[in-house]
């Protein structure tokens, strides 16, 4: 090094004193005072900044801040992950409470279900209960009343309080809200399943009821860090049509604003046999879609019911197949409502007799 060249500028012992008192064997340059302000600088300016309702930032720090986040684990297979509002949806006598139970009871244990995935850690879970009555719990989970399943601590049920008092108190949904962060906070539950969506909001067909409902779930889920599963109900549908989004009671606004859906279905080929189906996912690509779908057979081995995982398979395979006779009928149906109301689009036909567009085209271009 030359004789003209500069050494960093330096506060020592020597030369320096911070806060009143000497600074020993302690050397700090200028360039390391630089640095720190740098990187001071750098955090502050990768921070969101709040502008009214949004937090903006740059894509490259949006990256930066989800780098430092926790990857959501698995809590039921690649039908539902962490940090998720899922929907579960099926018709009515289908077994969505028995799948929601199920998926509960392996989470609070820590053990998968056989032959579906779980990655997710044990932890506590609380299932809101609208349906079942204490007694008519007790009959799914126990041998005639005895020998009664032995579920983990750390899985909670609630059902509404009979009580009358009470119940005068929270006579409205804004209430039943409360209630149920309540039960968030007082609890420490980080996964919260309630059965079902329709106790929330009575009309969840109407954009304008099921929106609400989603936005004060999706709160819910982000101000204490849940994962959320709910059930909902199909209204009446045609079997021998596949699952869709469609099948969902107020499925449009609901589906835009799920993270993820799945489906039971009911299979055609024996009397307790069920599918599952994805509908919507957002942290995985579609893994159980109309060509694979897991086929479960409903069983009560001794004081617990189940769905008992038999092998993969296609949708179509247990879809109801339609007769002949069946087939005509629908096709008079079709002509019948087109000739009565010319307003009638092909589209509102297809939806009036819950059957694909595509069969109202056919039939009708063989008329022309």
């Amino acid at each position: 090094m030359s004789s003209n060249s500069k050494k960093p500028d330096k506060l020592n012992q020597n030369d320096s004193e911070l806060g009143g008192k000497m600074v020993e064997n302690f050397d700090i340059t200028i360039d390391d005072i630089r640095s720190d302000a740098l990187s001071c600088l750098t955090e502050l300016n990768s921070q969101s900044k709040q502008i009214g309702l949004f937090k903006i930032n740059t894509c490259n720090n949006w990256l930066k801040e989800a780098k430092k986040q926790k990857v959501p684990e698995m809590l039921f297979d690649e039908f539902w992950y962490e940090g998720e509002i899922c929907i579960l949806f099926a018709d009515t006598n289908v077994g969505k409470s028995i799948l929601a139970i199920q998926i509960g009871d392996s989470i609070s244990k820590g053990e998968p279900i056989k032959n579906f995935r779980l990655t997710a850690g044990r932890q506590k879970i609380v299932y809101i209960d609208f349906e079942m009555s204490s007694k008519q719990f007790e009959t799914r989970y126990s041998n005639k009343s005895k020998d009664h399943y032995l579920f983990d601590d750390d899985f909670e049920r609630t059902e509404l309080n009979p009580d009358p008092h009470i119940a005068d108190k929270y006579d409205d949904e804004s209430q039943l809200y409360n209630s149920i962060e309540e039960i968030v906070s007082t609890t420490q539950t980080k996964i919260l399943i309630i059965d079902n969506i329709t106790y929330l909001r009575h009309d969840t067909e109407k954009a304008k009821d099921a929106l609400p409902l989603m936005k004060k779930l999706k709160s819910l889920k982000t101000q204490h860090g849940l994962s959320i599963l709910v059930l909902a109900h199909t209204p009446k549908r045609n079997p021998a049509n596949p699952l869709t989004q469609n099948d969902l009671q107020g499925s449009k606004m609901l589906i835009n604003f799920c993270d993820s859906a799945f489906a039971i279905g009911e299979s055609s080929k024996e009397v307790g046999m069920r599918y599952l189906k994805q509908i919507k996912a957002r942290n995985t690509s579609i893994k159980y879609g109309a060509n694979n779908v897991p086929i479960c057979k409903l069983n009560k081995p001794n004081n617990f019911v189940c769905f008992e995982f038999i092998k993969f398979g296609s949708e179509k395979s247990h879809l109801r197949s339609i007769s002949k006779d069946e087939n005509r009928a629908v096709e008079e149906k079709i002509i019948s409502l087109f000739n009565s109301n010319s307003k009638m689009s092909r589209a509102d036909i297809a939806r009036e007799l819950d059957i694909y567009p595509m069969k109202v085209s056919r039939v009708l271009n063989k008329l022309s």
